[in-house]
């Protein structure tokens, strides 16, 4: 007999508590959430070795399952807790990458009031969720040019966020909503005393107001997440410290232990088209290293319940002891709404790194939320 793979058990656990829970448990409302997401496409990005024909999870979304919780503790404050569990629908494996820990996406608890909410525990990292927010594409690991540049390692490029797109150990207070505009203020101790003074700390704020959406948002990383390695922060980048330019780690990648970025982006909804852009600066504690991109986007109404996205982004990487390389992606693609919870998208994507050859990728997938 086969053993249960640790999600099935939590699964089997949770729906054995709830079966024998008692009228005190019940006050608690608990939720399961989650998204399913596959494609089917050929992919290449730029600097790949060769073209993949692909079944393959998270096109438009990182497929996970979720448990959300709340109480009412009287007085207008609540006591939640959210434990989210990514996971790949065409493997079953669990995680987004084999060392992924089992609730990366989210495992905290948090109590909210008039005075805002403070949360504690795993939870998106300060400049991830302006990057989903205002790019078109959203939080597609696949497809979007900002979240590629930023949180994807290829062949040809290191991604430039530090320390993952999810905070472990961290404290965040999110303020009430004045007139639309709120802000988040992050802390993550380093938890190891051969590292003192080691710490993320980062914010955002984030203003929405009819068609017009605005943010900015700040991070300086000293631990990598979501379990941090001694030596500290693994923001390598694709570069040879005899200037060429070469693949993803050789022959002698460089390793910052601290990287300082800020964001800004904005939206507006026209009605007949939504546009989107952004703009961040990122500087690595190691020979100078930057990363500056830039992005634009798009989101038109078509075809009833489907939309348009458009989409690209570039960045230009320098450093002293390398000259510019640049990566310029471009996304088109087309999202139709089979219901509130399920779409089917399409999507053609050009990817171009310096010193590789353009590269094309084409997918068709569906999403489904529950």
């Amino acid at each position: 007999m086969q053993s249960k793979s640790p999600l099935v058990k939590l699964m089997l656990s949770t729906a054995i508590a709830a079966a024998f829970a008692s009228p005190a448990m019940a006050q608690t409302s608990v939720s399961v959430e989650g998204i399913a997401d596959v494609y089917v496409g050929s992919m290449k990005n730029s600097g790949d070795a060769g073209r993949v024909t692909s079944l393959g999870s998270g096109g438009m979304s990182t497929s996970y399952l979720g448990f959300k919780g709340v109480e009412d503790l009287g007085g207008g404050l609540k006591a939640s807790f959210t434990l989210g569990a990514f996971f790949q629908i065409d493997s079953g494996i669990q995680g987004r990458f084999p060392t992924d820990t089992l609730f990366s996406r989210d495992a905290n608890i948090a109590l909210s009031g008039n005075f805002g909410a403070l949360t504690l525990g795993r939870m998106i990292s300060p400049v991830t969720l302006p990057a989903f927010l205002f790019n078109p594409i959203g939080d597609s690991f696949t497809f979007s040019p900002l979240i590629l540049h930023k949180a994807v390692p290829t062949n040809g490029w290191a991604s430039s966020f530090a320390g993952d797109t999810g905070w472990s150990n961290a404290i965040r207070y999110t303020t009430p909503s004045f007139g639309g505009l709120t802000a988040n203020l992050y802390y993550q101790p380093g938890e190891a005393s051969a590292a003192a003074g080691k710490k993320n700390v980062g914010g955002n704020v984030l203003y929405f107001s009819g068609p017009l959406s605005l943010t900015a948002a700040y991070h300086d990383v000293e631990v990598n997440n979501p379990t941090d390695p001694i030596n500290g922060v693994s923001t390598v980048k694709p570069v040879s410290l005899t200037g060429g330019n070469v693949p993803f780690g050789t022959p002698a990648p460089i390793a910052a232990t601290e990287q300082k970025l800020w964001l800004v982006g904005g939206a507006y909804d026209f009605g007949m088209a939504k546009l989107f852009a952004t703009y961040d600066q990122a500087k690595n504690n190691f020979a100078d290293l930057r990363d500056k991109t830039g992005t634009l986007g798009l989101s038109i109404p078509a075809g009833g319940a489907g939309k348009i996205l458009a989409s690209v982004a570039q960045t230009r990487r320098t450093s002293d002891l390398f000259s510019e390389r640049r990566r310029t992606t471009y996304t088109i693609g087309y999202d139709y709404n089979l219901s509130k919870r399920t779409d089917l998208y399409t999507y053609l994507m050009n990817d171009k790194v310096t010193s590789y050859d353009n590269a094309q990728s084409f997918a068709v997938g569906v999403r489904h939320r529950f």
